[in-house]
Order: C-alpha cells, then sequence, then structure tokens
C-alpha cells in the first residue's frame, strides 16, 4: 500500500474552525500536543495524506506544518517527514510577525548603541551654529571643496594609503558616481565586463546609456581571471565593473592573489577597471584594493552608504590622475551639479572627529551578529556569506525557482530579491539575496530567518511527496 493512501493515523475536527484554516489545523496540532493525544515523536501523516483526508488543498496543510515548525511544535526533515517535538509545559507565546519585513535593501544595521540618528542631530546642529553656516547651504564645488576632499582622501588611507586630495571627488552617493564614470569610459553600443551576478543599480545604468553589459562566470572567490583575459581578447571591452569584497550578491571576495591577475590582465589588455568597493570597510582585516595593484587603471569608489549611513549621500571616487580626475569632476557637474554640502559637511565632520570610524567599528559587530543569527537558523551550507558582511547568498534546491521563493515569501510578509535581479545573462542557480541588515533588531531578524527557514523545509517536504 502507497504510505499517502494508508489512513491517517491523527484526523483533527475542523470543523468549528474560524479564520484561516491553515492556522486552525496548526492550532490543533498545539492542542493535541498539550493533551497527549499527539505524544514525543509522533510522525504527523503526510501532507499529501492529511489533505485527503481533511478534503482541503496540499498548500493549505504545507502552510499549517510549517506554522507549527515555526511555534516549536514539530520538528521537519526532508524525505523522513514531519514529528512531534514533545509536550509543552505552556502553550507558547507565538507573535505574529510584521506585515512586511523588508529583507531586500542591503542596508548596514543601525545598532541602538551607536546612536546615529542623536549623532546626526547634534553634528548638524554644530555646522549650522558655525560662523560660516551660509556656505554651507550654498552651492559648491561638483566634486566637494578643499576640505571635503582631504577628508574622503584621509577616510580612505587604511585602503589605499597616501592618496592625493586632487585626484579624490566626492559625489552625490555611488549610483551619481557610476553614470558619471559610464558615460564617460563607454559610450553607447561599448561592452563593459561585469561578474555574471552584479549590483542592478549597473544594471540600470547600461539600460539608459545604451551599453551593453557582458557577465563573466565566479566561483567563491569571485570573478575568474582566466575568464576576464578571453573576454578582453573577443570583446574589446571599454571597461571592466567588479565587486571584488563581499561581492553584491554572492558575497565573495577575491584574495589577494586573484586581484593581482586581474590587474595584469587588465594592464595587459590597457582594460579601464571600476572598483565598487561599496562593503571594503567591513572586514577587521581587509584585502587589498584593486586600485593597488593597478593604480593607473583603476577608478576607486567607496560609498558611506554601506559602512556608515545610506541617507547620507556621500561617496568617494579616486581617479587614476589628476587629468582624469577633471574629466570625471565635468561628467559629475552634468550628472549631479554637485555633493549636497549639508551631507559633505557632516560626512566631513566624522571623519575629522573620528565619530565615522567608531560608527563603522559598531556597524561591523552589528553585522557579525547578525550573520551568527544566520549561521545559527538557516541549515549549515546553504547560504554563502561575509561574517562581516550585511547580506547572504542564499542557494536553493535545484527543483525551485527563485522567483517562485520570492514570490512565496512575500504572501508570508518577508521581501527578499531573487537572483534574476541580479543577473548578467543566465542566471545559473537558484538563489535569494537576504539583506540581514535591513530587519530593524535581531529579533525580528530570527523571526523572519525561521520563517524563510520553515518555507525551505516545507517546499522539500511537500516536494517528497509527490511521485
Amino acid at each position: 500500500m502507497k504510505e499517502d493512501s494508508a489512513p491517517c493515523s491523527w484526523i483533527p475536527d475542523l470543523s468549528d474552525a474560524s479564520g484561516p484554516i491553515y492556522l486552525a489545523l496548526a492550532d490543533a496540532i498545539q492542542e493535541g500536543i498539550a493533551a497527549g493525544t499527539l505524544p514525543e515523536g509522533e510522525r504527523l501523516p503526510t501532507h499529501r495524506a492529511l489533505a485527503a483526508a481533511l478534503d482541503l488543498d496540499l498548500t493549505t496543510v504545507t502552510r499549517a506544518y510549517g506554522e507549527a515548525r515555526r511555534r516549536g511544535l514539530v520538528d521537519a526533515a526532508a524525505g523522513r517527514g514531519t514529528f512531534v517535538r514533545g509536550p509543552l509545559a505552556q502553550p507558547p507565546m507565538v507573535e505574529p510577525l510584521p506585515a512586511e519585513i523588508d529583507l531586500s535593501m542591503n542596508l548596514p544595521p543601525q545598532p541602538p548603541a551607536a546612536a546615529i540618528p542623536a549623532k546626526l542631530s547634534q553634528t548638524m546642529a554644530a555646522i549650522l551654529r558655525r560662523s560660516d553656516a551660509a556656505r554651507v547651504l550654498s552651492y559648491h564645488p561638483s566634486a566637494g571643496g578643499t576640505a571635503e576632499r582631504a577628508a574622503a582622501a584621509r577616510w580612505l588611507a587604511p585602503l589605499l594609503g597616501t592618496v592625493p586630495p586632487s585626484r579624490v571627488l566626492v559625489t552625490a552617493g555611488g549610483q551619481a558616481a557610476l553614470m558619471a564614470l559610464l558615460t564617460t569610459l563607454a559610450p553607447p553600443g561599448s561592452t563593459v565586463l561585469t561578474e555574471q551576478f552584479t549590483y542592478p543599480g549597473l544594471r540600470a545604468i547600461a539600460v539608459q546609456t545604451g551599453i551593453a553589459l557582458e557577465g563573466l562566470p565566479m566561483d567563491g572567490d569571485g570573478l575568474l581571471p582566466e575568464a576576464l583575459d578571453a573576454a578582453c581578447a573577443r570583446l574589446k571591452p571599454a571597461a571592466l565593473y567588479t565587486i571584488p569584497t563581499i561581492q553584491n550578491p554572492t558575497a565573495a571576495t577575491m584574495p589577494p592573489a586573484r586581484r593581482a591577475a586581474v590587474a595584469e590582465i587588465a594592464r595587459r589588455h590597457r582594460l579601464a577597471v571600476i572598483e565598487d568597493d561599496a562593503y571594503g570597510l567591513l572586514p577587521s582585516a581587509p584585502a587589498p584594493p584593486l586600485a593597488t595593484f593597478a593604480p593607473d587603471r583603476t577608478w576607486y569608489l567607496g560609498t558611506l552608504s554601506k559602512c556608515l549611513l545610506p541617507a547620507l549621500r556621500v561617496a568617494y571616487l579616486v581617479a587614476p590622475d589628476d587629468r582624469c580626475a577633471a574629466r570625471i569632476q565635468a561628467a559629475l557637474r552634468a550628472v549631479c551639479q554637485m555633493v549636497p554640502p549639508l551631507s559633505a559637511a557632516v560626512a566631513t565632520r566624522w571623519v575629522q572627529d573620528g565619530t565615522a570610524l567608531r560608527l563603522v567599528e559598531d556597524i561591523r559587530a552589528e553585522a557579525a551578529r547578525r550573520q551568527d543569527v544566520a549561521r545559527r537558523i538557516l541549515p549549515a551550507g546553504s547560504f554563502a556569506a561575509h561574517g562581516q558582511g550585511h547580506h547572504i547568498w542564499l542557494r536553493l534546491p535545484a527543483c525551485r525557482s527563485a522567483t517562485g521563493f520570492a514570490t512565496q515569501a512575500r504572501r508570508f510578509g518577508l521581501a527578499l530579491v531573487p537572483d534574476t535581479a541580479f543577473a548578467v545573462g543566465p542566471a545559473p542557480d537558484a538563489s535569494v539575496r537576504i539583506s540581514l541588515g535591513a530587519a530593524p533588531d535581531l529579533d525580528s531578524l530570527a523571526a523572519a530567518l525561521g520563517r524563510i527557514g520553515s518555507l525551505l523545509d516545507e517546499n522539500a517536504d511537500a516536494l517528497a511527496e509527490i511521485v
């Protein structure tokens, strides 16, 4: 006899149920455990068998079992089934998840102890009390004033070493800098190389400017140098755009030897390199940027949005030389006129008085705590991550599509980003990016990741029963 056609060992009475049936079924499991009719270790009926016995849709039972797992009532194992955990001393207090936990935006976490809103308020008040406050509220040079550019060079010195402020441009966020760079370096119809998964903002710029993107294969250490070499010979690209540290979205980080290999290929092919180092200051022991291997070919972009605060809209762009800096400054003026002076003033003051560095340390520590939560809740080996990064790259079973999984998560109040948002060309695997920093606190993050874990288990259980 097929297992799914065997009589159910447990069939609850749902005749008086009100509200969603899947919640009523989860309540029945809870009540059965409390009453002793579902003893510890009892294997619950398969999703399909119970759905047939109760005349319910398979998805309703799947959701009910997932809810029971979230409450701590049952354990599920792919291929073995769902089992009762055991009697509870008292009914669990199940707090409903918020209507929406948005894990789609790759935000730096804001640890409460850092008191960032208070620091921002105090700094802005101090700036506006200065004798030259009127200057802050007026127009500024398109790439920042002398003080702002000097502070930017100081901020980047731990990564790049000493850089003349004349080569540093202060921009209105990384996206404005990328637009200025690509409209200057890559004429319409030209090709820009990038990783096979890349920052969606780059894809948006490519559509607007008429350039073609060519995605290159990656492994766990990032871009493959041999693929870059072959693409340069075949396509004669205008530039390479790469995120070598905590790559968005795969979280891969190039080791120094690979960075040196990429730099050598770029120099040999006379290829311009755009190094987006948005996450470069997050590792406590960062690898040397590509710009240190090929400073004459690399445009280095470091934004404050990922290591401090997105609302500042301040990024620092380092050009290969003074002539290149002047060229891009003209493009920046056309793209965004200038960096917001008040934002630039806040960033400059924080760099000068050490606030920025202390905030990065706080955010780095909070990011590490959130990575620990992800490792504790999600299945081991199911995702790629950096221990001090803001996101993880969750690999789905081969039978699942990333878009379908993200859609299902949305029905459970979670916003994730499927691999199709990042793919340049066909997506070879089914994956979703989960932004850990976007959750308001660790408890909310744990609840959201628990729900994602349940969705993974539910999908595996339901698929295992299909014959």
